[in-house]
């Protein structure tokens, strides 16, 4: 169960395929939208379940916690995977209530309640942490993170049973699909590749490539995304627009030849305020990129700072802007990092071994 069909696809349909060809009888569970018949088409059975990804209307969410209620009632399932934050709390007091066997919930970042640094969220985030104990309170199940430090903060929030938590880093990348090419050449060129969100970091982007305009290597910088007027933080459509007339990024929009994009560029960044573990730069160390991201829980889990890429402040363009020069000024640094990162990618972050450790956890739990 995911919020997104588009998400599913991205990051959970070879988890899902993986289950079946095991021999699992495979069920997904999302809102509506224009991708689910590409779900369909992978064989995979498919149920619309009515949410808002950002909505607080409380008559809605009700509507969406009985509405999987009785789906969980009607197809008896014997595990239910519940990915991204609703489908987690939601799916996980529905389970509850109509008596599935087993439940695990994928913790893929705790979202921008666990981002703000002022007391303004605290009411918010007390209400979220209760949520979070009744929805994870099944007394067969486990949650899975992909950093440790979002495991401690539920932890210490007393929200995880003793044995409960697993790190499983990431979604996975196929690294077949994301195979290694020589960098380019010509001036280098440093990609974004997200969401436009404020804690995505896109402004800090932004910020620090109008510091480096003009730069003797050419530096080039690129942002691969668009705004999501569904999250609460995203960068608004006029910002956006601002920035594609203003040219010092160049603005890609939403594209799909991920693998191709970074083929053309020479370091992945991401400036983001916390993440679970991104997918951007699972996908770049696949490729053989250079990174330079933040020091925050996520970010840091997907690299070996100093290794395959750096680390700087969240928050603050200026460090951003010198660590990207000081990898485009150092050609032998830079094709250093970016062998360590697809080193990286083969030990750690292979799509073979994500769903196998998923499919072990499935076996584990206690099944009628």
């Amino acid at each position: 169960m995911v919020n997104n069909p588009a998400f599913f696809l991205s990051h959970r349909l070879p988890l899902a395929l993986g289950a079946k060809e095991e021999g699992y009888d495979v069920h997904v569970a999302t809102m509506d939208g224009p991708t689910v018949p590409e779900i369909l088409s992978h064989g995979l059975v498919h149920h619309v379940i009515p949410m808002s990804r950002s909505g607080k209307n409380p008559v809605q969410e009700f509507q969406s916690i009985h509405a999987m209620w009785r789906l969980f009632r009607r197809i008896r399932p014997d595990i239910v995977h519940a990915v991204t934050i609703k489908p987690v709390l939601y799916g996980g007091i529905a389970a509850r209530l109509a008596g599935v066997p087993a439940y695990v919930a994928a913790i893929s970042g705790l979202g921008f309640l666990f981002t703000g640094r002022s007391g303004g969220l605290d009411a918010t985030r007390r209400a979220a942490t209760l949520l979070y104990r009744l929805a994870l309170g099944h007394p067969n199940s486990r949650v899975i993170f992909q950093n440790a430090n979002d495991r401690d903060v539920l932890q210490q929030a007393r929200v995880l049973q003793p044995g409960q938590a697993v790190l499983i880093r990431g979604s996975g990348v196929d690294l077949d699909a994301f195979p290694v090419v020589p960098e380019p050449p010509g001036p280098p060129v440093a990609i974004m590749v997200a969401r436009l969100l404020h804690d995505k970091g896109a402004q800090e982007f932004v910020d620090a490539a109008r510091m480096t305009a003009g730069h003797p290597t050419g530096l080039r910088w690129r942002l691969v995304g668009s705004p999501d007027p569904g999250n609460p933080a995203s960068v608004s459509e006029d910002t956006y627009t601002q920035w594609r007339k203003e040219g010092v990024v160049e603005c890609l929009g939403e594209r799909s030849d991920i693998a191709a994009l970074y083929a053309q560029s020479h370091i992945a960044v991401l400036p983001s305020y916390r993440e679970g573990l991104p997918k951007s730069l699972v996908e770049a160390a696949a490729c053989g990129r250079a990174v330079v991201t933040t020091d925050v829980p996520g970010c840091r889990d997907a690299i070996d700072p100093g290794v395959t890429g750096l680390l700087v402040p969240a928050r603050d363009a200026r460090a951003l802007a010198d660590a990207v020069l000081q990898l485009a000024e150092n050609t032998a640094q830079r094709q250093a990092m970016a062998a360590a990162g697809r080193r990286l990618a083969e030990t750690e972050f292979d799509i073979g071994r994500i769903v196998a450790a998923h499919l072990r956890l499935y076996a584990a739990l206690r099944l009628p």
